[in-house]
């Protein structure tokens, strides 16, 4: 294989299960009635495969990978390959007995999803009563030494709080802010009417990001 088509990251979609009820998730409509597919065994052995063919970062995420009870065996079988392994979370279930676990099996890096930055807001655009938690979440991220990344899905409903989810941000002391574009896929896109911006609110959240990008970068 050719050094420029040589994959080096593997997003790996654990489950479509999810305690959430997020308006721009793009799961499918129809995902109660999936399976996890994949098992234990069949997850490593995609883990070896990619490995053997140059891929360095693994990314694993859902649904909500926690509701996995091999999450542990998969972090450490990654773990076993020296893969650079990121866990992709909404926080919910997860105690920070667990996160410490993770930890201790090699995991490299925890990115944790907000919806907005104020409770009321997220929560309703969550479909649950999460952000709290989330933030606590956070917060052990960092007490355990864990690089943070903090996502958020950007959509008409917090567009326009760019410059306050660079605070919170800043406040969590994360080490990278991931602004997402909404893939209008699944649930997405049925709500697509309620979710799709105007272009001045896009140029407005441009020009936010561009002016903290400005102020952190270096």
């Amino acid at each position: 294989m050719s050094d420029a088509y040589r994959p080096y990251t593997l997003v790996a979609e654990l489950t479509y299960r999810c305690p959430l009820r997020c308006v721009y998730c793009s799961n499918p409509l129809d995902y109660a009635r999936h399976t996890d597919g994949l098992d234990t065994a069949d997850w490593l052995r995609v883990f070896r495969e990619a490995e053997e063919l140059g891929v360095v970062q693994l990314h694993l995420t859902g649904g909500e990978p926690l509701l996995r009870d091999d999450l542990e065996a998969l972090i450490e079988g990654a773990r076993a390959l020296d893969l650079y392994t990121n866990l992709i979370t909404s926080g919910i279930p997860l105690g920070r007995e667990r996160l410490a676990r993770f930890r201790s099996l090699g995991l490299d890096n925890v990115q944790v999803s907000v919806q907005d930055v104020a409770a009321s807001s997220s929560d309703r655009i969550a479909g649950s009563r999460a952000f709290e938690r989330k933030l606590e979440v956070a917060r052990w991220v960092k007490e355990l030494g864990f690089p943070l990344t903090l996502n958020v899905v950007l959509h008409r409903e917090n567009l326009d709080h760019v410059e306050q989810i660079v605070a919170l941000a800043e406040t969590l002391s994360a080490d990278r802010l991931e602004l997402a574009n909404t893939q209008y896929v699944g649930w997405a896109l049925t709500n697509r009417r309620a979710l799709l911006p105007t272009a001045a609110e896009l140029d407005r959240a441009r020009r936010a990001s561009a002016a903290a990008h400005a102020r952190l970068r270096g």
